[in-house]
């Protein structure tokens, strides 16, 4: 297994002590829902335009290095994805980005900056995305989840998606190696969950 992956930013934030932390340091805590951050943002979700082009960029860089996302044994490019982006004075908060595959709204992207984890940016995303696929008469929405992210695949499956796929080995044989992930988890398959879209 590899031993270090480095990302170029943080990708979490610890809620205890502020501290930006990179994906290898990040670790989780299970709370009551008493115990949940309650710090409210003020945020909008819209379409991205032409002029949000440099934003979209700088997310992508900052969450995985790139623009180009393999998932679902192909690469698609965010950039001239069907994006959706939630703002928050002004600035970027979150970027979820989609494409149509094989029939369905397939997530390739989603990430919220780690100070607005937590405050509702990621759901609120998620619920355009899926009446973004609602609007389109497509009948499900899909992403694909590494096995080692723990805390993303958490947050699908609240909000309704199930596991129908695994890639086994795919990360590590696309990788060379399995490489060190979240919490410091291997990372070696693809986790394809799917969620039915009824109609509206």
């Amino acid at each position: 297994m590899v031993e270090e992956f480095e990302l170029p930013y943080p990708q979490y934030r610890c809620p205890t002590c502020g501290k930006d932390l990179p994906l290898n340091e990040a670790r989780m805590t299970v709370t009551c829902a008493e115990h949940q951050p309650a710090d409210a943002v003020d945020f909008v979700v819209r379409a991205a335009n032409a002029d949000d082009r440099h934003d979209i960029e700088e997310i992508c860089d900052r969450a995985l290095g790139e623009t180009e996302i393999d998932v679902f044994d192909q690469t698609f490019d965010v950039i001239s994805g069907e994006n959706l982006i939630a703002e928050a004075d002004g600035a970027l908060a979150g970027l979820l980005s989609t494409a149509v595959h094989g029939g369905e709204l397939v997530i390739v992207l989603l990430s919220v900056y780690p100070e607005y984890q937590g405050k509702g940016v990621g759901a609120a995303l998620l619920r355009a995305a899926v009446d973004f696929a609602r609007e389109r008469g497509l009948p499900a929405v899909r992403v694909a989840v590494s096995n080692d992210d723990v805390s993303l695949l958490y947050f699908y499956q609240r909000h309704g998606f199930a596991i129908y796929d695994v890639a086994v080995g795919l990360l590590a044989d696309r990788a060379g190696a399995a490489v060190a992930g979240f919490s410091g988890i291997p990372s070696r398959d693809e986790l394809r969950l799917r969620r039915p879209v009824c109609a509206g």
